[in-house]
């Protein structure tokens, strides 16, 4: 997998580290071996399939969540999650409106569906809230709000 998940004349690029969402999960690693070593203390490897198979799941979200990229070029808005396996983009085309937004804390974190429509996030509550031409709204998690509007402005200067 290249290091580059977006090899493209870029206007903009930003990504946001998941360090409150990695001390959560390690905390939840932790927790699991401590339920493995006491598990297999009983000499039966049985019960060790479970904290296994919860360890890999945890595991698989470190990496797959550790970071959110938004890249703006000249076709779309793009983000990728962690090592680029996760992602998602939205031709500039398609985008009508963004602004920059704040999310209320309950919204949390990851990929789900809100009162605001689809959210994007690894950390923080500042997003980009962007709405597309068939009037969907989905948020975008940044550390740079201001920024990424001001590149997708650049890109599609028409409705900003």
């Amino acid at each position: 997998m290249p290091s580059d998940p977006f090899p493209r004349t870029v206007r903009y690029r930003r990504t946001q580290r998941a360090s409150t969402l990695l001390l959560g999960l390690l905390g939840g690693i932790a927790l699991v071996l401590v339920v493995a070593l006491v598990a297999a203390a009983g000499g039966d490897p049985a019960p060790l399939a479970v904290p296994a198979a919860v360890l890999v799941g945890l595991i698989s979200l470190s990496v797959l969540f550790s970071s959110l990229t938004v890249e703006v070029d000249d076709e779309a808005l793009r983000i990728a999650f962690g090592p680029g396996l996760v992602r998602h983009a939205w031709s500039l085309d398609r985008i009508a409106a963004a602004r920059p937004v704040r999310n209320p804390w309950w919204y949390g974190w990851g990929i789900h569906y809100t009162p605001g429509g689809w959210l994007y996030s690894v950390a923080g509550f500042e997003a980009v809230e962007i709405v597309l031409a068939d009037g969907r709204r989905r948020r975008v998690g940044t550390d740079d709000p201001e920024g990424l509007v001001a590149a997708l402005g650049a890109a599609r200067p028409r409705w900003i």
